[in-house]
């Protein structure tokens, strides 16, 4: 089923409204990512479930966030040509 936007946003990982959730196996595990969390501020909900595998993707989210992506600068038309010919972009590389 594909989600539709509802027009909602969505609270930022890691705050009250949106804890983050990890599962791990043993009792050190969660210790270890307790420290985590409370040195970075950050909310969350660490379930201990030894019969499943490890996820920690939300933490990895916060640990890791995504970089904004800038895009390069265009050449324009009328402007002289990157390749250094001394010509406008237009009538050299830009055909």
């Amino acid at each position: 089923m594909e989600k539709i936007f509802d027009g909602k946003k969505t609270a930022k990982l890691g705050t009250e409204k949106n804890s983050a959730v990890v599962n791990v196996q043993t009792e050190e595990r969660v210790k270890e990512l307790e420290s985590v969390f409370e040195e970075n501020g950050w909310e969350y909900t660490i379930e201990l479930e030894p019969d499943k595998p490890e996820e920690i993707r939300d933490l990895e989210i916060l640990l890791n966030p995504l970089k904004t992506k800038i895009a390069e600068k265009k050449v324009g038309r009328n402007e002289p040509c990157t390749c250094g010919s001394g010509k406008k972009y237009k009538k050299c590389c830009g055909k």
